[in-house]
C-alpha cells in the first residue's frame, strides 16, 4: 500500500453510519494520500443487524458518533448526533458522505460545507428504480437529496447509471470498484490442467441463512455425470461458523454427506484451503472472501446482487446467478471444463491484480476529490 502516487493536498471527512472491519485497510491507506489525514466519523448499528465493527485504524482518526436511531424497518431514519462539532473540530478540506436519505443529518453536514465553499461528495451503491406508492414524489426526493452533492462516488457501472438517469452530471460520477483487499504480491498459483481427482469447491463466510449454503449443498447433490462420464460432485469445502451451522450440517448428512465443516479460519489459516480448491461459490448475498480467493487464481460463481460486483465476476472468470434455481447448472458447467476453469481462474487474478484492489480504489477517491475540489473553488485553504 505504500506504492500509491496519487495525493490529496488537504484534509479529509468521511461521514460512516458503522465502521466495518474490512473498511479499516482502505481508510487507512486512503490516509496516507492525504497530506492533511483522514477523519472517520461513524457510530454504531442496530444490535439486531448484527454486523461487525471496529475502532482500529492506524493512520486514519476516528471519531465517535451517537446514532439516534428512529422507527424501523423500512420507515429506518437515523440522526448522527455530533456531526457539526466533528466538521467544526476537524475542519475537512473536502467531505465524502453516504448518499443515503434516511440519514437526516446529512443535509446539516452539507449546509457547513457549503458554507464555506468546500466540496461535499456522496457515496453509494446507486439509485435503483423506485416501484410502488408515491413513486414520481419519492423520485422527486431522490433527485433533489442526490442535487445537493458536488460529486458521486459509486461501485459498479450499474450504479453510475442509475445516477446518471437521474439527472446528475455524468462528468462527476466516479466508479471506485469495491475492493477489500491490496494487490496480490505473490506470483498466481499454476494449477495443473486437469483436477487432482474429485474437484474442490470452497465457500468461506459466516454461515447465516442469506448466504444460501442450503441451496449449494442442494445443488451439489444434484450434479452427474460430465464430459469424462465420471461423476464430477466435488470435495466441498464450507468454512465458517454462525447461527446456521448445526442445521446445515444435520441437512449435509442427509443430502450430502461428503461436505466438510472445518469451522472458522482466518487469514493464514485460509491459505491450505485456497490452494486445494478449484472454485469458489457464494450463493447467497454478501462475501468478502471473493477477492481473497481470486487472488489465489479461483474462478468464482456468487449470486447477482446490487451491482457492486458486476466489475469483479465477469463471464471471463465466473457466473452471476440470476436466480438460486441456476447454481445446479452452473455448477456441472463448471466442473465439466477443467481447462476452461482454469483460465478463468487466471482472469481472476489478472483482474484483482490490475483492476480491482484497495491501491486502485484509493487512487479514484483521491482522483474524484481533486477533480471536484478544482471545479468547485480554487480558493480553498490549505491545513494548519
Amino acid at each position: 500500500m505504500d506504492r500509491l502516487t496519487a495525493r490529496f493536498p488537504g484534509r479529509l471527512g468521511i461521514q460512516q453510519r458503522a465502521l466495518t472491519p474490512y473498511r479499516a485497510e482502505f481508510f487507512d491507506a486512503l490516509a496516507k494520500a492525504c497530506s492533511g489525514g483522514l477523519s472517520i466519523f461513524a457510530g454504531v448499528p442496530l444490535p439486531e443487524e448484527t454486523i461487525s465493527t471496529t475502532e482500529t485504524l492506524n493512520f486514519a482518526r476516528l471519531t465517535p458518533a451517537r446514532n439516534l436511531n428512529l422507527l424501523g424497518g423500512p420507515f429506518y431514519l437515523c440522526y448522527q448526533l455530533g456531526l457539526l462539532d466533528w466538521l467544526a473540530d476537524w475542519d475537512p478540506t473536502a467531505l465524502i458522505v453516504e448518499t443515503n436519505q434516511r440519514y437526516l443529518s446529512t443535509p446539516d453536514a452539507v449546509r457547513w460545507m457549503k458554507q464555506r465553499r468546500r466540496p461535499v461528495l456522496g457515496w453509494g451503491l446507486g439509485a435503483p428504480q423506485i416501484s410502488g406508492s408515491f413513486t414520481r414524489l419519492r423520485n422527486t426526493r431522490r433527485t433533489s437529496f442526490l442535487s445537493q452533492f458536488d460529486g458521486l462516488l459509486t461501485y459498479s457501472r450499474r450504479g453510475a447509471e442509475e445516477y446518471a438517469s437521474l439527472g446528475f452530471p455524468a462528468d462527476k460520477i466516479f466508479i471506485a470498484p469495491n475492493a477489500t483487499s491490496p494487490r496480490p504480491v505473490s506470483p498466481m498459483l499454476v494449477r495443473p490442467p486437469d483436477f487432482n481427482g474429485q474437484p474442490c469447491v470452497l465457500f468461506v463466510g459466516r454461515l447465516q441463512a442469506r448466504k444460501r449454503i442450503d441451496t449449494l449443498l442442494e445443488a451439489c447433490a444434484a450434479l452427474v455425470e460430465g464430459k469424462s462420464r465420471k461423476s464430477i460432485q466435488p470435495r466441498l469445502v464450507i468454512i465458517g461458523d454462525g447461527p446456521e451451522r448445526i442445521p446445515l450440517q444435520k441437512l449435509a448428512g442427509a443430502i450430502y454427506p461428503q461436505a466438510e465443516f472445518p469451522g472458522e479460519k482466518r487469514a493464514s489459516e485460509l491459505i491450505p484451503y485456497f490452494l486445494e480448491a478449484d472454485l469458489f461459490v457464494l450463493p447467497g448475498t454478501g462475501g468478502l472472501a471473493v477477492q481473497e480467493a481470486m487472488s489465489y487464481g479461483l474462478p468464482v460463481i456468487m449470486g447477482q446482487g446490487d451491482g457492486t460486483n458486476d466489475e469483479l465476476v465477469r463471464p471471463s472468470n465466473g457466473w452471476q446467478l440470476a436466480s438460486l434455481e441456476m447454481l445446479a447448472d452452473v455448477l456441472q458447467e463448471a466442473l465439466s471444463d477443467a481447462h476452461r476453469l482454469r483460465a478463468m481462474g487466471a482472469e481472476s487474478y489478472r483482474i484483482v491484480a490490475e483492476e480491482i484492489n484497495l491501491e486502485r480504489m484509493v487512487e479514484i477517491f483521491v482522483q474524484a476529490v481533486n477533480q471536484i475540489k478544482g471545479a468547485t473553488s480554487g480558493h480553498v485553504r490549505a491545513p494548519e
